[in-house]
């Protein structure tokens, strides 16, 4: 729903959103970006009905005879099977990946990005749909995510992410926020990341305790650099998991938020908001300029990552409501959970998750779809694309059974 500027004024000064813009930030008509969702190429391939056409000698059964095997799972006799695909002597992720493409056969074109999907929203659900990217990090890993703002904020829950956390072996990552709050300080924000379980299942680090690092932006219109926390180069991988929803000001907020103000340091923050113009100030910001260098930060830290070969990505589309988790008491979902997706293409990610949020715009999606137009969201993606940060064409592959 739209709420009165003076509204979501008063809810910043109570709660401190921690990733939203000037209330005062101009806003974009619906009429100006209705059904812009709708330019770009999707293609939907279940992999299933593939397996049931397929000539290849591997199975839905194989599949998760191997897939279990990786996790350490019980499983059936495997000895003899012909599960080592490239060769080096073990079964990887790379095995199951090549087993699926081949399932997949002439189904997938190899110059688009695939997004993985599941309608399993459970621990199971979100391994399966990170272990089909086919992605092992390399070195130390972070596992990004947001912590959550208190006391009522949809964040992932623990009982969720601690199987694929544990399975990278990673430590998870924040920075403060830059808008009040309680994850505005770093001794409060460690505090919150402890009642929220974080630091029961991994090792938790804030990454500006010690101040700013600078991302230098390619190809940038609003951008120079892009400052992350201090510690953000310590580790060589990351795992970045990603609550889908609407935002207050942003519109919506994926994985390409995750990165660009997710990593953003207090002062990062302060850039992103306000088009590289100030500092010490995440107030007055233009909101093209705004939704622009949300993706030019988020190609900067992909880009540092070895062009994004140590970034992968994951988005839980569960208690989807139009407000952030950064805001500690948003307003009730009115949108049914759909599902976990994911991809090492953060753009064609956020792009599907926004298409399925549009297959219902008619129905329970209209308000967020309202929510993103109105706050021009939709361009976030137009511009990472431009830029080269991914592509808003993309394959969409079902993974359940």
């Amino acid at each position: 729903m739209k709420r009165h500027i003076a509204l979501m004024l008063c809810i910043a000064c109570i709660t401190g959103l921690s990733g939203c813009a000037n209330p005062y930030q101009k806003k974009i008509s619906t009429e100006q970006t209705a059904e812009k969702s709708d330019s770009h190429n999707v293609k939907t391939i279940s992999l299933s009905a593939a397996a049931a056409e397929s000539d290849s000698e591997y199975t839905l059964t194989d599949v998760t005879n191997l897939q279990d095997f990786l996790l350490t799972r019980p499983t059936e006799d495997l000895s003899g099977k012909n599960y080592d695909l490239d060769g080096d002597n073990a079964w990887t992720v790379f095995d199951l990946c090549l087993m699926k493409k081949d399932i997949l056969g002439d189904l997938i074109q190899s110059d688009i990005p695939v997004v993985y999907m599941t309608k399993d929203i459970s621990a199971d659900g979100l391994m399966n749909a990170y272990l089909s990217l086919g992605w092992q990090p390399e070195g130390n890993t972070a596992v990004k995510l947001s912590t959550g703002e208190p006391p009522n904020s949809n964040y992932l829950r623990t009982d969720l992410i601690k199987d694929v956390v544990d399975y990278v072996d990673g430590t998870i990552v924040e920075c403060n926020t830059a808008y009040g709050g309680q994850r505005s300080s770093t001794a409060m924000h460690y505090q919150v990341a402890k009642d929220h379980g974080f630091t029961d299942i991994a090792d938790f680090k804030i990454l500006d305790e010690d101040g700013s690092m600078s991302l230098p932006v390619e190809g940038g219109s609003q951008l120079s650099e892009n400052l992350v926390g201090s510690a953000f180069g310590n580790f060589d991988s990351y795992l970045v998991l990603s609550h889908f929803k609407g935002h207050a000001m942003a519109g919506f907020g994926g994985a390409i938020k995750n990165i660009s103000i997710g990593l953003g340091s207090q002062e990062g923050k302060c850039l992103i908001h306000t088009g590289g113009k100030s500092h010490t100030s995440p107030w007055g910001g233009d909101q093209t300029a705004f939704t622009e260098s949300m993706a030019e930060a988020g190609k900067s830290v992909c880009d540092y990552l070895n062009d994004g070969k140590n970034i992968a990505f994951v988005n839980v589309m569960n208690h989807i409501s139009i407000d952030c988790d950064c805001d500690g008491n948003p307003s009730e979902p009115d949108l049914h959970d759909i599902g976990i997706l994911a991809s090492t293409d953060p753009v064609a990610l956020d792009q599907a998750c926004i298409d399925l949020v549009y297959e219902q715009k008619d129905g329970d999606g209209a308000s967020l779809v309202q929510r993103i137009e109105s706050r021009n969201g939709l361009h976030t993606l137009e511009h990472a694309e431009e830029i080269g940060l991914g592509s808003r064409e993309y394959q969409l592959v079902i993974i359940d059974d």
